[in-house]
């Protein structure tokens, strides 16, 4: 490479340099120039996994106090076994229904649903046939008494003779799950 450059002439020598400082201009610009910002980056993404770290260790800290939180939640409420559930969820309604003087005109087939941890929900849809003072009053006691019934749906219309309303109601209750006990180990037999 000295031989050959060597057998330039001085006005060549330049040309050749002043392109070599051109090129090396151009692979800058290309190459090295878009990540003047990536230290920068680099330290952004560091402050936040370090932010992460931190908060994922105050709730690990925190476990035994979920868990106990978890068992007083659990405790609470009424628990209704898994078989009794339907048929306590209709009980509710329909004493519910003549207390207030609301008429059950057709009630479909309860549809369960498992999606959360601690509960089961029943859902119930029901028509039913009521002036608007005693489906109020039917509504308010469903869900200010002690069960967990609550309306998701509720589609109101006047009857035909105009003189009460027709609504059809999806009715929720949600039942404490079963939890299996952890701590309990099967009997075993000891042969002799």
């Amino acid at each position: 490479m000295k031989k050959y450059f060597a057998q330039l002439r001085p006005l060549e020598r330049r040309l050749a340099i002043g392109v070599l400082v051109i090129l090396l201009l151009v692979l800058n610009y290309v190459f090295i120039w878009p990540h003047f910002s990536d230290w920068g980056k680099l330290r952004q993404r560091q402050a936040d996994a370090q932010r992460k770290l931190k908060l994922y260790q105050t709730a690990i800290a925190q476990k035994p106090a979920y868990e106990a939180q978890a068992k007083k939640l659990e405790s609470a409420g009424e628990f209704v076994a898994p078989e009794d559930q339907s048929v306590n969820m209709l009980r509710t309604i329909q004493s519910q229904s003549t207390q207030s003087g609301v008429s059950i005109v057709n009630n479909s087939r309860q549809m369960t649903r498992t999606n959360d941890a601690f509960f089961v929900e029943q859902i119930q849809n029901i028509n039913v046939l009521a002036n608007d003072k005693a489906l109020v009053d039917f509504l308010y006691k469903l869900g200010s008494s002690a069960s967990t019934i609550r309306v998701r749906d509720l589609e109101l219309q006047p009857d035909t003779a105009k003189q009460n309303l027709t609504a059809n109601i999806r009715l929720v209750a949600s039942y404490q799950k079963n939890t299996p006990a952890a701590n309990l180990k099967p009997a075993t037999a000891k042969a002799k």
